[in-house]
């Protein structure tokens, strides 16, 4: 075994172990290797990207709309002390996106489907469920990871530049597993509801994503979970919760 056939298998894990942390929120153990102020910094450039090169709704009632229940939902997840942006994409895609730097877009087709305010509020709690469990960063340590993995060189610092492209990716509906979108769909409940918003809305939202996915693929709604087991699985969490 040559000197580093051997070595990298332990930095590999000493590297792995390092980067665990316990998500109290989530119940669970994370990966996260992934410096938060590189993320943050490739988060804001995939973000200033986007504005630049999609089209903007200047619409003042839709961005209104947006920043109004956006503002309610991340209150209700005891995070309106950061400073979150919005924006309105021009797009008949129904679709929404988030990135860890606390920025939230979301498409005028998906303003045009959603029926009232509560269903908008499951999509913004749904995306802001991602910051809060982290998955992005995981998504990017993993990613980052898996980079000194096939490499077999190199430093961590070294694997990081690759980040941007993670963060790009993410910013632009990256899919997540499915462990993950049920668990952004769980929190992002208990914040539209302690918003003060209905969360048998969520069950609607998803009903609705559903009939839409018959006669066209929504990229919001293209997740690992089927429609089906998403809405029982949020059915169950709100009765259990007595919400219903």
């Amino acid at each position: 075994m040559t000197l580093t056939r051997f070595v990298l298998p332990v930095a590999l894990a000493a590297l792995t172990l390092g980067g665990c942390a316990y998500n109290e929120t989530l119940g669970r153990n994370q990966l996260l290797i992934v410096d938060d102020s590189t993320l943050a910094q490739q988060a804001d450039a995939a973000w200033a990207e986007a504005l630049r090169t999609q089209p903007v709704s200047r619409d003042a009632t839709m961005n209104q709309r947006i920043r109004r229940v956006g503002d309610r939902v991340v209150g209700g997840a005891q995070l309106g002390d950061r400073s979150w942006e919005y924006a309105v994409f021009i797009s008949d895609s129904p679709n929404a996106f988030v990135l860890p730097s606390y920025k939230i877009g979301v498409t005028t087709g998906l303003l045009a489907l959603v029926k009232n305010d509560d269903q908008l509020a499951t999509v913004i709690g749904h995306e802001v469920g991602h910051v809060v469990a982290r998955h992005g960063a995981e998504r990017a340590s993993s990613s980052a990871l898996g980079g000194l993995i096939q490499s077999g060189v190199g430093s961590y610092g070294e694997t990081a530049g690759g980040v941007a492209g993670v963060i790009t990716q993410y910013g632009f509906l990256l899919r997540y597993s499915r462990r993950d979108e049920l668990e952004a769909d769980r929190l992002g409940v208990d914040y539209m509801q302690a918003a003060g918003y209905r969360p048998s809305e969520a069950i609607a939202l998803w009903r609705l994503m559903g009939e839409q996915r018959q006669t066209a693929t929504p990229e919001f709604a293209s997740t690992h979970p089927s429609d089906a087991s998403r809405i029982a699985a949020l059915e169950q969490y709100i009765a259990s919760r007595g919400w219903n």
